[in-house]
């Protein structure tokens, strides 16, 4: 193989190592994001859980409508 075969593989090879890096960046930033998201909602849940059993109403779910 001749010299110019050799660098053009190491330039592609090295385009592919930053665009791993970066995909791996972007992936490590959505787990994250996605661990605060479920943190958020089960707080919210349990929020949500603790203030119908306090006000001792029914669920809105098992609520009759009005009109029965």
């Amino acid at each position: 193989m001749s010299e110019d075969r050799f660098i053009e593989i190491e330039i592609k090879l090295s385009r592919q190592e930053d665009l791993v890096e970066s995909l791996n960046e972007m992936v490590y930033r959505q787990q994250r994001k996605i661990d605060e998201l479920e943190a958020l909602c089960a707080a919210l849940a349990r929020h949500v859980q603790n203030a119908t059993q306090a006000s001792g109403e029914p669920r809105p779910g098992h609520e009759k409508p009005p009109h029965y």
